[in-house]
């Protein structure tokens, strides 16, 4: 930290961070990275340290850091027209050009796509278009939204109730009526180790269809999930879990919500986790790899059956009651819009499946053989590493001990950016789709060095 540093008093004194130990920072007892650039996988602080950032900020810089075609689109769209709403018909140019983009790319029973600016107000417009959904066809009781613990759907009211870990809970009076939470599909915290994943599939299926008998079917509206667990612990899900899952959402007119915040845009090696998963979802949420994070933008993916029954109601009961003032931003579409073409230019989708099951087996090749790791799991680029306090009998460590922040910690004074996951001692990756072959072993290498120094 730099002398006489006003800029660090600033912050301690008027920014209120979020996901923060306010105490802590408030006295200057915590760390304060003052970011100031980037360039691929690397980020840069004031003082110099360049960091290669293996989160990819929050999953979300998924092209990686810098790259001029992106803000040249924001600039120039900033200087033809920097704002317009986007009710009562109105749009851009780049609104219009990136909704029929978003549609080629999603899985072909997608109809529209609705933009706001963040994963968790795209979340809270799917539910209400759920409930307005239910109440067109008159079904006014059919309102309740199963998640699953450690499913993450973000931190508003309603999507912090969907969100099933218990941070976003603990003294915020969440989760609101109406939300239930059933079993997550991970299968390294089985409640029986005997467990094949068979075996584990059939008990989650097991789990969701008692809480729809305790419920009443007719109440329950929908069943949101991500592809694959995000904050939750970076989980891909077992084989034949969302197959399973959606022959009992059938069974009981349950419509699917894909959350795919975290998953859209290649972070598994495909474009979508529904694609990669075979859900035939009915919303999928977008957000982070839709511009990748250099400008604000969410989406709501609407498919032809819900779309149907939206326009009716419109014709029942005039324009549908819902919007944001930054919906379909222009500046933000046209970050989207010179995104998804560098995506498609560079080839990240491919080069996440591939480099990410190279950085997969380089992690396994590390640590792999450690004692003290209990799990290493990981789909595209989105790998986990689990540690566990005894091997053999899957025995965690101590919460108090904070075995995974102080993993974190030695990472960083390797030069790499993990993330210390919530309820557990898990170490997350989701770098930049333009990861490298090289800058995979880096991150290996300093993995297999900061186990060594904590463990």
């Amino acid at each position: 930290m730099l002398t006489n540093d006003q800029l660090d008093k600033w912050d301690r004194e008027n920014f209120f961070h979020p996901s923060t130990h306010l105490a802590q920072h408030a006295r200057g007892e915590s760390p304060n990275r003052i970011v100031t650039g980037g360039s691929g996988v690397y980020i840069e602080d004031r003082d110099g340290n360049k960091l290669l950032d293996a989160f990819a900020g929050l999953y979300c810089v998924n092209v990686g850091y810098g790259r001029t075609e992106i803000s040249e689109a924001i600039a120039a769209q900033a200087k033809e027209l920097a704002y317009y709403h986007a009710y009562v018909g109105h749009g851009t140019e780049a609104s219009i050009t990136l909704a029929k983009m978003v549609v080629e790319r999603a899985p072909k029973n997608m109809s529209k796509v609705y933009f706001g600016l963040g994963g968790s107000d795209a979340n809270e417009t799917n539910i209400k278009l759920v409930w307005y959904y239910n109440n067109i066809l008159g079904r006014p009781e059919k309102k309740k939204i199963i998640s699953r613990w450690r499913g993450y759907h973000g931190s508003g009211l309603m999507t912090g109730s969907l969100t099933g870990l218990e941070l976003f809970h603990k003294k915020f009076d969440l989760p609101l009526a109406n939300v239930l939470h059933t079993e997550a599909p991970y299968y390294y915290r089985r409640p029986d180790l005997s467990m094949s994943e068979a075996d584990f599939v059939a008990h989650c299926v097991s789990e969701l269809e008692a809480l729809i008998d305790r419920e009443g079917a007719d109440t329950i509206a929908a069943f949101i999930g991500e592809p694959a667990l995000g904050t939750g612990g970076l989980v891909p899900p077992p084989a034949g879990y969302w197959p399973a899952i959606q022959k009992v959402l059938k069974k009981y007119d349950i419509l699917l919500i894909a959350d795919e915040v975290v998953t859209g845009f290649g972070r598994l090696g495909t474009m979508f986790g529904s694609d990669h998963y075979g859900m035939e979802s009915d919303i999928i949420t977008i957000a982070k790899g839709l511009t990748s994070a250099y400008a604000p933008l969410s989406g709501s993916i609407i498919s032809d059956k819900v779309w149907k029954v939206l326009e009716d109601g419109t014709d029942e009961f005039g324009p549908i009651g819902h919007g944001w003032t930054y919906s379909a931003h222009p500046i933000g579409a046209a970050a989207g819009v010179a995104n998804l073409q560098l995506i498609d230019k560079l080839g990240l989708v491919d080069n996440a499946g591939k480099t990410g099951a190279y950085f997969k087996k380089a992690l396994k090749d590390a640590l792999g053989d450690h004692a003290n790791v209990g799990d290493i799991r990981g789909e595209g680029l989105l790998c986990a590493v689990e540690f566990v306090e005894d091997k053999a009998d899957r025995k965690f460590f101590d919460p108090g001990k904070k075995i995974g922040y102080q993993l974190a910690g030695a990472l960083l004074k390797q030069g790499v950016i993990g993330r210390a996951m919530p309820q557990g001692d898990i170490i997350g990756f989701a770098p930049p789709l333009c990861l490298t072959e090289a800058e995979a072993d880096k991150i290996a290498a300093a993995a297999k060095a900061a186990v060594a120094e904590v463990l």
